[in-house]
């Protein structure tokens, strides 16, 4: 996303940009639908409805692709979650927010959470997408007193892997309630974390803010 600090782009600069975004758009389509990374380029390049020839220039490899466009998902997941979230202040009801919105997005952001869903476990401790907000908000938490767990790290696996199941009980599950099961899930979680049993329903179960 470009600032208004940055210097304007020239036209090349400009076409590069987006026959590199349209390849990524393309990739992460492919993950979403088939997770079949075996596709051949030239499938790729119809899809993003570029000239093959141009592949080489923005990337090395198939690989490398895809790479970009699990960090480009990620990325855009960590943002909505951020944005969505604006305004909450307790570490605690954060965590439950992040829960509850990413339940959310099973109808929003559908692309995003099946990407999620097959590769987000391997990308817990990124230092792209939810996993460095969600890190910031653990050390909060446990720098505050919020969370009585000593390592941050440590409750960012418990964090993120059951925010993972979310995802996975969420999409195939689409019957059940996802803003309760979101709920009972980050309750579980806070629990973990050290909020004591009433305080961890209590705040799982707050109204989300009105931007959302």
């Amino acid at each position: 996303m470009s600032t208004s600090s940055a210097p304007p782009k020239n036209r090349f600069e400009r076409r590069r940009a987006e026959t590199r975004q349209a390849f990524v758009r393309a990739a992460r389509q492919i993950l979403a639908e088939t997770g079949d990374t075996s596709v051949s380029i030239q499938a790729i390049a119809e899809r993003a409805d570029v000239g093959f020839g141009s592949f080489y220039n923005h990337f090395a490899s198939k690989t490398e692709l895809f790479d970009a466009a699990v960090t480009d998902a990620l990325e855009e997941f960590g943002q909505v979650i951020d944005e969505r979230a604006r305004g909450i202040d307790d570490p605690a009801e954060l965590v439950a927010a992040g829960f509850r919105l990413t339940a959310r997005m099973a109808d929003s952001h559908l692309e995003l959470l099946q990407i999620l869903r097959d590769r987000g476990l391997a990308h817990i401790h990124s230092d792209r997408g939810l996993a460095p907000r969600a890190l910031r908000d653990l050390e909060s938490g446990i720098a505050s007193g919020r969370f009585t767990c000593a390592n941050a790290t440590t409750a960012l696996s418990a964090l993120g892997g059951t925010l993972m199941s979310l995802v996975v009980l969420r999409l195939a599950r689409p019957d059940l309630d996802g803003d309760e099961v979101a709920s009972d899930l980050a309750e579980m979680v806070l629990r973990m974390l050290g909020v004591p049993p009433d305080d961890a329903h209590e705040v799982t179960r707050r109204p989300l803010p009105d931007h959302t």
